[in-house]
């Protein structure tokens, strides 16, 4: 993994570094206030892609396949959730999470499929989500010590918008009283073909990294 920057003292990116950082969790906390499902996931893209450009400009070996690693398992984790706020919408004509509930039991193959790529996309081991997060909060705390303080609590307001966003629209009970056709082959090949080469590059990392 060869350096993208021009060759300088990393101590010159610092505010750009934290500014990234910074970006990331304000767009966190950005996705706990949203109420639309795709608004939502939108935002969790911006805040990976703040810690991506700070794991960049460190540039160290570790950062730089951090990067990569986290840039393409979020390729892949965030388009099946926008594959899986497509079904919903499909079913219930409306992307406010409030009103998408109770899906766990009528269609609980689509709920299984929102646990798997949301525990992706907060970074569970063995995923590689969790291989590029660990590599770049590593090169963020060897770089500057300070730094991990914003990083943890990016991925803590992570995981917590995360589960919201599990809990909104599968449990509890329905509350629109429309006809929910069930889940078709279609979607579940789709899905698949997001989470299977995610999981196999998971377990070979170093055919990306």
């Amino acid at each position: 993994m060869t350096q993208i920057l021009p060759t300088t003292k990393t101590d010159l990116f610092l505010p750009f570094i934290v500014l990234a950082i910074w970006g990331a969790t304000l767009a966190n906390l950005t996705c706990l206030q949203q109420t639309d499902l795709k608004s939502l996931i939108a935002y969790s893209s911006v805040s990976h892609m703040g810690l991506v450009i700070a794991a960049i400009m460190i540039q160290t070996q570790w950062s730089l396949s951090g990067a990569m690693a986290l840039m393409i398992a979020h390729g892949f984790t965030s388009s099946a959730l926008f594959c899986l706020a497509n079904t919903t919408y499909e079913r219930t004509k409306t992307r406010i999470m409030a009103l998408t509930r109770g899906f766990h039991n009528i269609l609980p193959m689509l709920t299984t499929w929102w646990l798997l790529t949301n525990l992706m996309n907060i970074a569970t081991p063995p995923s590689m989500n969790f291989t590029g997060e660990l590599l770049i909060a590593s090169s963020l705390f060897n770089w500057c010590p300070t730094t991990i303080i914003l990083f943890g609590l990016s991925m803590l307001i992570t995981a917590s918008y995360s589960l919201h966003m599990f809990l909104s629209t599968q449990m509890g009970s329905p509350t629109m009283n429309t006809m929910t056709h069930q889940s078709h082959t279609r979607e579940h090949l789709l899905l698949t073909l997001h989470l299977i080469p995610l999981m196999l590059i998971s377990l070979k990392p170093e055919l990306v990294i």
